[in-house]
């Protein structure tokens, strides 16, 4: 027996599932998916025992070729799910199994017509990652087992389903919808994902396009108009595009993310429609995955920073490429500097008890991965790649992340495999570094490279202080790194005295607002309150729930508890155990 990843149920010495053939209709009544899931075996793999990963599925049959096969469900575990037990007969390439979800999948939101722009039409969506995929389909569900798939989805004849996948066409069947979709590119199972609503596109250009609901489609064709820029600075980087198209999808309220790479529809969040675009770094950033991430994956959570790390540098280097005011060098440093302090308030606030969660390399086995979820594999993996670039020189790390990609391109990657390939590369650099410092040690560092620019320096210069006359032309991550490095300094005096000049209560960018609140809500700022509640009424990323509630409960924890009970139905599965968690 042999478990690779401490959350899954995958064997490696049992057939790797390499295909998936899904057959699938959507049910919004009963929100649930009955489903046929045909997993066709590797080359050369056939039958014996097959571990299955699954969390609150129903099987109701599974078959080889003709014939019912044994199989077995285990009692749940709390973290992995279920583990199904399939005894496949020696000769079979393949096995197929009918089920159905719960109505309480952790993968799945069921959006009612209110809960939507529209307000007309119910939505659907789903969000795999990170061990999310078994309470949709039964299948190995770790990166090790990347798989290709092909589906077909019935839907109602009067909403659009998209998949993260190709599309090969649709027909109608009376009042039903019938898509398929095909994925030729194997991926990690966390990607397989779907969108179903009133959903409309726009062309962005030649190989990307966004979908959204009608009500807010021109508005996201404007803010991501410059995707092909940066989809061609990518190329640069880290070489051909390998997914044919990046086309973006538009989500409702409730996602719980900035955004989700999955490939070929990347799901962003609608916070990110501020009207000046000044917040499409999270476009940048999904984009990067298309290399890091999707091309080559962590092999587990326990590497997470090999995804997040990597993307992130690459995230800085597409801005750094981009025009000013929110491209160029200064915008990039600024990003860097705003993630340092998140960095340092992830060591000091959320893992002031578990320190071992701020070592790169973690260690997992009986840890949720969305409890152990924080900005330290982002920012402390983006340290530790910048340290080895100021090391080496940007021109030999460029070399590196070619090398890198051709490497490991398709497939997954541990963080012992990333030290193997750096010892080959670059001799000895590890050491020179002090690689342990950031990979098994805790904490920040020493020679963690700081972000420096002129206008970092300006404006950290009027922290905790009434910003002078240059504060007009802020950019709003000018104005998040003032409000980030002033949470701790602030008095109700300067509150009153910010609001009055610059309205920040009402800012209807929520990078500044989220910043805005959760400063003023630690102040005493009373107006900060109410306009909390209207945002978390109004909003479910979590990048903004959980501050905005943990300053809330700082202030009032009846308050912040009673808000939640309200809200809660409104959040996505993944936020309501965060939250739950966070408010304990």
């Amino acid at each position: 027996m042999a478990r690779l990843d401490p959350h899954s149920y995958y064997d490696s010495e049992q057939p790797r599932v390499e295909r998936l053939s899904l057959i699938a209709r959507i049910d919004f009544d009963r929100r649930i998916l009955d489903g046929t899931a045909t997993l066709h075996f590797a080359p050369g793999a056939h039958g014996g025992t097959i571990d299955l990963d699954t969390r609150d599925l129903t099987i109701l049959k599974v078959t080889a070729g003709d014939a019912a096969i044994a199989h077995q469900l285990s009692e749940k575990d709390p973290i992995l799910g279920t583990r199904l037990r399939v005894q496949a007969p020696a000769s079979a390439n393949s096995i197929t199994i009918e089920y159905r979800t719960s109505p309480e999948s952790t993968a799945l939101q069921w959006l009612t017509a209110e809960q939507t722009f529209g307000g007309e039409h119910p939505f659907l969506f789903s969000q795999c990652q990170a061990i999310h995929a078994r309470s949709v389909v039964p299948l190995q569900d770790t990166p090790r087992a990347r798989l290709r798939y092909d589906a077909t989805i019935t839907v109602p004849a009067h909403l659009k389903v998209l998949m993260a996948a190709a599309q090969l066409g649709e027909e109608m069947r009376g009042s039903e919808k019938i898509s398929r979709f095909e994925m030729n590119q194997p991926i990690p199972p966390y990607l397989l994902a779907f969108a179903v609503g009133d959903l409309v596109s726009r062309e962005l250009g030649p190989r990307s396009r966004v979908w959204a609901e009608p009500k807010v489609a021109d508005k996201a064709a404007w803010e991501f108009a410059d995707v092909d820029t940066m989809l061609t600075i990518g190329e640069k980087l880290f070489g051909e595009y390998p997914w044919e198209r990046f086309d973006v999808l538009v989500m409702p309220r409730s996602f719980p993310y900035g955004g989700m790479e999955n490939p070929r529809l990347t799901f962003v969040t609608p916070t990110l429609l501020a009207g000046d675009r000044s917040l499409t770094n999270v476009i940048a950033h999904e984009l990067a995955h298309s290399w890091t991430g999707n091309l080559i994956t962590n092999a587990d959570a326990e590497h997470f920073w090999l995804n997040e790390g990597w993307t992130v540098f690459a995230e800085r280097r597409i801005l750094e490429a981009l025009s000013p005011p929110h491209g160029g060098k200064e915008a990039s440093a600024i990003d860097a500097a705003l993630g340092r302090r998140t960095l340092e308030r992830a060591v000091t606030g959320q893992f002031k008890d578990h320190p071992e969660l701020t070592c790169l390399r973690t260690h997992l086995t009986g840890v949720d991965p969305d409890e152990a979820f924080s900005e330290v594999p982002y920012e402390k993996g983006y340290l530790f790649l910048r340290t080895i670039e100021e090391a080496v020189g940007r021109t030999r790390f460029d070399a590196l992340i070619h090398a890198y990609v051709d490497r490991f391109r398709f497939g997954t990657i541990t963080t012992e495999e990333f030290c193997a390939f750096m010892e080959r590369e670059l001799p000895g650099v590890l050491m020179q570094i002090h690689s342990a410092r950031f990979l098994d040690q805790p904490g920040i560092p020493d020679n963690a490279p700081r972000a420096e620019s002129s206008r970092i320096d300006a404006v950290e210069s009027t922290v905790g202080k009434l910003p002078g006359a240059t504060a007009s032309g802020w950019t709003p991550a000018e104005w998040q790194l003032y409000l980030e490095q002033s949470v701790d300094r602030a008095t109700p005096e300067l509150c009153r005295a910010l609001d009055e000049k610059y309205a920040l209560t009402q800012s209807g960018n929520y990078e500044i607002l989220v910043s805005w609140l959760e400063l003023a809500l630690r102040a005493g700022h009373a107006p900060a309150v109410a306009r909390t509640e209207e945002v978390l009424a109004q909003v479910g990323r979590m990048k903004y729930l959980k501050p905005l509630y943990q300053a809330l409960h700082v202030r009032s924890p009846e308050r912040a508890r009673a808000l939640f009970a309200r809200l809660r139905g409104g959040y996505h599965p993944i936020a309501q155990v965060v939250l739950e968690k966070a408010l304990a």
